[in-house]
């Protein structure tokens, strides 16, 4: 491991061959070699060039490409997303307006429900009344008659001695005869 280290230090001690620099003495430069490299450059290196250049140009050309593509279907999405929009706009609103119709038609149900029980109660009401007047009719009839009954009962039994008590019953009974033989 010592040789290796020393081998490196050794190098940093060795005087230097020359250096580079840029000789502005034309005669002494050798423009020929100077235009023979730079030929050579220009020659070879113009395909390298054209190459690099002709590869970055496409890749350039369908990165363009690819993002026309990528903005192209981004638009359709946007289109079929604003179309789904309306139409789910639209449906909304039906749906707003159907449930405010349904609402409506409700709303009519009910009040012609409560109207037709409200008819039905005062019918109710009226025939309750009704019925109970011809209760209370009735009941007057029935205790006017018995009361009439009972003061002729009164005036006859307090009138009336045994024969005309007879004569009646008599009377009565030939009544019912004869009612009899009207009806056979």
């Amino acid at each position: 491991m010592k040789n290796v280290t020393d081998s490196f230090l050794s190098l940093g001690h060795w005087p230097s061959a020359g250096s580079f620099g840029f000789n502005t003495d034309i005669l002494a430069t050798n423009p020929i070699n100077l235009s023979v490299v730079l030929g050579v450059l220009i020659f070879f290196g113009k395909g390298v060039l054209n190459d690099l250049l002709d590869n970055r140009k496409q890749r350039i050309l369908s990165t363009i490409r690819n993002s026309e593509e990528l903005r192209r279907g981004t638009i359709e999405q946007l289109e079929r997303a604003r179309t789904r929009l309306r139409k789910v706009e639209i449906e909304a609103d039906e749906y707003r307006m159907n449930g405010y119709s349904e609402i409506e038609r409700e709303k009519e149900n009910l009040i012609n429900a409560t109207c037709d029980t409200l008819e039905r109660l005062e019918n109710y009401k009226n025939e309750t009344l009704h019925f109970e007047q011809q209760r209370a009719i009735n009941q007057v009839r029935q205790r006017v008659f018995q009361q009439a009954l009972q003061g002729a009962l009164g005036t006859l039994n307090s009138c009336l001695n045994s024969e005309l008590h007879f004569r009646t019953i008599r009377a009565n009974i030939g009544i019912l005869g004869a009612m009899e033989e009207i009806t056979d």
